[in-house]
């Protein structure tokens, strides 16, 4: 599977392990990706996780932070403790076969296009390949594995932070399913999610519009400001909404409007003063609409928090293990995969590059809650080959490569990966010191705060 050089005794033993259980991995993996749960109603995903985790030895406590699918898999005592993270929530409507042309499995249900079945699975073989050197005396400190629900829609992660279940960790590791391999030492976009309602009234759309007052009316003239807010903003910034109520038939004035709005820019500090503003925009619209208005913060997360040090350690793991070799059948699945997307047919990219340097206020990145644990943890951050190269996240495509031997080569192999870093973590103090330093340097004055609403998450009813 890969081309490598020869590891070090406890490397060794390391990969030794993940191979070991690379099979119950790939079905555990597998299972999550068929029942293609989406955001906070991942039971039995979570379950089959924080089962196999008991299974091997981790003291699970459940439903943390006010979620039922949220947990956390502790082994070891004493420092340093490392967290890994874990994600397992799928995305809707876009199910699909392990096979590389578009054919869903279900028509209209969830699949994985982001690889969080994969991810999950993954992690949690780091998290029993460590716990198995601690129980061995190899080495000495605490193994603890997140199982984070909702990253595609609420972010699950805040209300984990916030319940300070990380404030014990010395560092955090986390991956993320890929089209390249690489120690991850770029930042995200930080973002903030918000609803916006309009309250009219209804009348009857020819005898009487005059006595209606148009909710719908509002949101256009909401959406219109948006948009031409769009050549006022920085090029760094984005702006998405998604219409979910604009009235239900055309001969009655709509008397109530919804909208889910999305802000986001490299920097939490330039993301919200556009919040604001687009804010200021809903109150115009309802003004201009004569309409009453409410808007309702979802939830806010940060940039990722970069963390070279930590990046430089998992680099040299990653020159370790060498790239990931695929097979001819491996690569003709791929090299379809990219005709069926119109993308050129190249194959895959999992060579391992000298690690990046680092771009501020990098434009076009995605934003994930993992960026709120990075401001509040030294986060480890890593991208692993789990689909060809340009292929479009968040699709059938990226379902369908999860689904095989192309998702379970890279899940593998980040386990092994991740593991290795965090065993040079806890058999050097020292590079925690430096790791936690630079932490501390990049975070500076910064004081944390969540951003979600007071109260639980908005766990939907069963």
């Amino acid at each position: 599977m890969l081309a490598q050089q020869k590891l070090p005794k406890n490397k060794a033993l390391i990969e030794a392990s993940i191979e070991s259980h690379k099979t119950e991995l790939i079905a555990i993996s597998d299972e999550i990706w068929a029942k293609a749960e989406t955001a906070f109603e991942e039971y039995e995903s979570s379950e089959i996780l924080s089962d196999f985790a008991e299974q091997n030895g981790f003291m699970v406590e459940k439903g943390v932070a006010g979620m039922p699918t949220a947990f956390v898999a502790t082994y070891g005592s004493g420092k340093p403790v490392i967290g890994i993270l874990g994600e397992f929530d799928a995305l809707p409507g876009i199910s699909q076969k392990a096979v590389p042309t578009k054919n869903p499995l279900e028509a209209g249900s969830p699949g994985h296009g982001c690889g969080h079945n994969l991810f999950g699975a993954g992690s949690l073989g780091a998290a029993i390949a460590i716990k198995e050197m601690i129980e061995a005396g190899k080495i000495k400190g605490t193994v603890k594995f997140f199982g984070t629900p909702s990253e595609e829609k609420f972010f699950g992660k805040i209300w984990m932070v916030r319940e300070g279940l990380w404030d014990d960790v010395d560092v955090n590791i986390s991956w993320h399913p890929n089209a390249m391999t690489e120690a991850d030492v770029q930042s995200t976009l930080a973002l903030v999610d918000f609803k916006v309602e309009f309250f009219g009234q209804a009348a009857h759309a020819a005898m009487d519009p005059w006595n209606g007052k148009s909710a719908s009316d509002a949101l256009e003239l909401y959406t219109n400001g948006i948009n031409y807010y769009r050549e006022h903003v920085k090029p760094s910034v984005r702006m998405h909404y998604h219409i979910q109520d604009a009235g239900q038939v055309v001969n009655v004035v709509p008397d109530y409007a919804k909208l889910w709005v999305r802000i986001r820019d490299t920097k939490r500090a330039g993301m919200l003063p556009v919040y604001e503003r687009v804010k200021e925009m809903a109150e115009g619209a309802a003004i201009m609409a004569d309409v009453d208005f409410k808007i309702s913060l979802i939830s806010g997360i940060y940039e990722v928090l970069v963390n070279r040090s930590g990046g430089e350690i998992m680099q040299n793991n990653l020159e370790l293990l060498g790239p990931i070799v695929y097979t001819k059948e491996e690569i003709d699945f791929g090299k379809k995969i990219q005709e069926s997307t119109n993308k050129p047919q190249v194959g895959f990219d999992s060579k391992i590059n000298p690690l990046k340097a680092t771009i501020e206020n990098l434009e076009g990145a995605g934003s994930t809650d993992v960026g709120d644990v990075s401001w509040n943890v030294p986060n480890i951050n890593l991208k692993i080959t789990t689909a060809p190269n340009g292929t479009p996240w968040h699709s059938w495509a990226v379902v369908a490569c999860g689904g095989m031997s192309i998702g379970h080569k890279g899940m593998v192999y980040a386990a092994k990966a991740m593991a290795m870093t965090m065993l040079d973590l806890y058999e050097n103090p020292k590079m925690v010191e430096k790791i936690s330093q630079e932490y501390k340097e990049r975070k500076g004055d910064e004081i944390y705060k969540a951003m979600i609403p007071e109260g639980p998450p908005p766990i939907p009813s069963r």
